[in-house]
């Protein structure tokens, strides 16, 4: 039994939610976003509340449970609150800044790279070395932060590259003489 599963999803106030089939769309203060349930997930809605259940007692439909329910929790927190990811830019000369619709990033190469902004996100440079990702999508957030993340990884050795704000990067010792 999923214990995030049986939990019902509620309907915050403002939020409107609607389910077809296995579909389901919300809209709220923020914007709207829709998710579709995998077929092996049963989704239904009563009152101000959305039930997931599995349809059978196969591990994927156990499995799909939990995730669809957490997805759906997501889709309701997106709408009223939004999502917010932040990483921080560390190295000599590296740094970050919003040109129109891209972000400009400095860090170490011969050119500097340019990385447009997907929509339904934006992005902030508060400081040079600090990038702000909102948006009401959390996969989206994710995954955007994750592929600017990816154009310099930290390096364990002076720490210099790309990382989320609370990530902790394990030091090694270097070479002894």
């Amino acid at each position: 039994m999923s214990r995030i599963g049986k939990k019902p999803v509620p309907v915050p106030q403002g939020v409107t939610a609607n389910v077809e089939g296995q579909t389901v769309k919300v809209k709220g203060p923020k914007g709207t976003l829709q998710f579709v349930v995998p077929d092996e997930v049963a989704v239904k809605m009563d009152k101000n509340e959305i039930h997931v259940e599995p349809r059978s007692e196969t591990k994927r439909a156990r499995s799909m449970w939990g995730t669809s329910r957490t997805s759906i929790g997501n889709l309701m927190l997106g709408v009223t609150k939004g999502f917010e990811s932040k990483l921080e830019i560390n190295g000599v000369g590296y740094r970050a800044a919003v040109q129109g619709k891209n972000l400009q990033l400095a860090l170490g190469y011969s050119h500097d790279v340019n990385y447009p902004i997907p929509e339904g996100i934006a992005i902030a440079t508060p400081k040079p070395t600090e990038i702000v990702i909102t948006g009401i999508d959390r996969k989206k957030v994710g995954q955007v932060a994750a592929e600017i993340r990816e154009y310099r990884p930290p390096e364990p050795y002076k720490g210099k590259g790309v990382k989320y704000a609370d990530e902790f990067i394990f030091r090694k010792e270097g070479k002894k003489k």
